[in-house]
């Protein structure tokens, strides 16, 4: 089993310059969450006319999280692979065309709709064409989450961290995954997820929201515990975060949101529903409620759907309880 160790060792080397959803009105996820140029370009993408796609993704440059964010969300359409396919016809060059056709390709793959090596083969296309570009391994690391080895999981993910070392959705995918290991012998609270996500929060920076992976991890560890009958369906009866680790990084978490939330982070409501089901599930409505309400309509699956529970029904029975309280 590879080590952890090396995944977050020395600092990664700078890239050669040769990154969860909300609730719409009609009460479906939307991948865009709170980002209204994303929800108008994909409008736009949905009606054929990929030009506000093309000037979005332009804007956007290297703001590695968003650009992550944005990409993904419009690879989830039903046609995005079919547009990315005729914008790199017409534009061969483009390293957003090809990094959409990519992500496309991915959750084609995910969906069983394309076989996995070709979707491979067009992450391998796109990261050619921007090298510095952490987006095409992305899309690597979700097919290795779901599809591959736990060793290409990890070499995803290492090209990702020398890309953009603070990348948001990159480390709650290898969260997601390591969290599947077995406990091997330990305690319940010395699971090796836990040390991973702590020590990627104590390396980024004071204001960086990985400071919230030691939480997420607890959240992913409860997902494999009550999926394997190992701890209850119900995660406020499950006692999973009453141990005093599991006090401590709530703690830990809350006051980092506290100090330092950041609004215009692409992803922050993933964040925000996972510090949210933590303390609601902790006992601790009180504290929970500011986080709903930050929250508003931007309800994200996971972690409210862990334990196969109604996402949905979850989070507004949680948000009641704490709002009420």
């Amino acid at each position: 089993m590879p080590p952890l160790t090396p995944l977050l060792g020395a600092r990664p080397a700078a890239p050669d310059r040769s990154g969860g959803t909300a609730r719409d009105d009609s009460g479906a996820f939307d991948d865009a969450l709170d980002d209204s140029e994303l929800r108008t370009a994909r409008a736009a993408l949905a009606q054929g006319r990929r030009q506000a796609a093309r000037s979005l993704l332009l804007h956007t440059g290297d703001d590695w999280d968003r650009r992550d964010h944005r990409l993904t969300a419009l690879a989830r359409e039903p046609y995005a692979a079919a547009w990315a396919s005729d914008w790199l016809q017409a534009e061969p060059g483009s390293a957003d065309a090809a990094a959409l056709y990519a992500l496309a390709q991915v959750q084609r793959a995910l969906r069983g709709k394309e076989a996995p090596d070709l979707a491979r083969a067009a992450c391998a296309d796109a990261a050619a064409l921007a090298p510095a570009d952490p987006t095409p391994w992305l899309g690597l690391l979700l097919l290795a989450r779901t599809l591959g080895p736990e060793r290409e999981v990890l070499g995803a993910f290492a090209e990702l961290r020398r890309r953009h070392p603070e990348h948001h959705h990159a480390h709650h995918l290898l969260l997601a995954r390591l969290a599947e290991r077995p406990a091997g012998g330990r305690a319940a609270e010395d699971h090796e997820v836990y040390d991973l996500a702590e020590r990627a929060a104590a390396e980024a920076p004071a204001d960086s929201p990985l400071a919230v992976l030691p939480v997420v991890a607890f959240a992913e560890r409860y997902r494999v515990l009550a999926a394997t009958g190992l701890a209850a369906a119900d995660p406020v009866a499950s006692g999973h975060w009453s141990g005093p680790r599991a006090r401590r990084i709530l703690r830990a978490g809350f006051d980092w949101w506290l100090e330092w939330e950041h609004d215009e982070h692409p992803r922050r409501h993933i964040d925000l529903n996972h510090l949210a089901f933590a303390l609601y599930c902790a006992g601790r409505p009180a504290e929970a409620a500011p986080l709903f309400q930050r929250i508003g309509r931007h309800t994200t699956p996971a972690p409210w759907c862990y334990a196969h529970r109604d996402p949905r029904a979850a989070f507004r029975a949680a948000r009641t309880h704490a709002l009420g309280h």
